[in-house]
């Protein structure tokens, strides 16, 4: 199982974590993502789909906030993701995140799923 962190330059705002579940790579951010974090997010997530991986497990239920910024990163993956085939599972999102994804629609156009659980069984 490959592991990796990717640390914050922004006093740990928001830390990263990526590993291989089978056929998915699950990104797990941890903290706020926003226009100072969200390279911290977008760069694994970019680095999955350069190696392979078309299907991305985001597990969202250590995600504190997320703003447009963060939310742009995610759809922009999501594109590329589908573009080779596969697409991004959202997993556990806390109900301040769930609420932007509401406002804004884009719950619509991503597979979300209650538990990191349901995203890999899927």
């Amino acid at each position: 199982m490959d592991r990796g962190t990717v640390g914050s330059a922004q006093s740990g705002r928001l830390r990263v974590e990526v590993r291989e579940e089978g056929p998915s790579a699950v990104v797990t951010p941890a903290g706020e993502l926003d226009h100072h974090t969200a390279d911290l997010l977008r760069e694994p997530l970019e680095g999955c789909l350069d190696k392979g991986f078309a299907r991305l497990v985001v597990d969202c239920s250590r995600l504190e906030f997320c703003d447009s910024t963060g939310l742009n990163v995610l759809l922009g993956v999501r594109l590329r993701a589908e573009s080779a085939g596969g697409g991004v599972h959202l997993a556990g999102m806390l109900p301040a995140v769930a609420r932007v994804f509401e406002i804004t629609g884009a719950d619509a156009v991503f597979t979300v799923h209650h538990t990191l659980e349901d995203a890999l069984g899927d």
